[in-house]
Order: C-alpha cells, then sequence, then structure tokens
C-alpha cells in the first residue's frame, strides 16, 4: 500500500476513534454511542491503529537510498 490511500486510511482511524473515545467518555451528545463505556475503550484502541497505519505509511512515502 503505497501513496495516499495508508495516510487517509490513518488519518481516518485517528479522527473516528477521537470522536468514538469523547462521545464514549460522554463529552459529545446526541448519539447511541454517548456514555458508553466500550466506545470509551475502542476509541483510543482505533486511534492507535490508526497512527500504526499512518507511520507505516510516511515509512513507505520515503524516497530509499
Amino acid at each position: 500500500m503505497k501513496g495516499w490511500l495508508p495516510l487517509t486510511l490513518g488519518l481516518l482511524a485517528v479522527v473516528v476513534g477521537a470522536v468514538w473515545t469523547v462521545q464514549g467518555l460522554g463529552y459529545v451528545s446526541g448519539s447511541v454511542l454517548t456514555d458508553q463505556r466500550i466506545w470509551a475503550l475502542v476509541g483510543p484502541l482505533l486511534v492507535l491503529v490508526g497512527l500504526v497505519v499512518l507511520w507505516f505509511g510516511m515509512r513507505a512515502r520515503r524516497p530509499r537510498s
């Protein structure tokens, strides 16, 4: 996976994971995810997965010597 795809997916995972986390903690209301502890746990895991995908995406874009 080279190019923009891993960077896009990684960034999307980080953003969605952050939203799930704050919803699970009850800081954002108006959703079925609000105040559900499972989303406060799944959110940070998704953020970590997104950061790993971003890292691999940035590593793949680096020119090799």
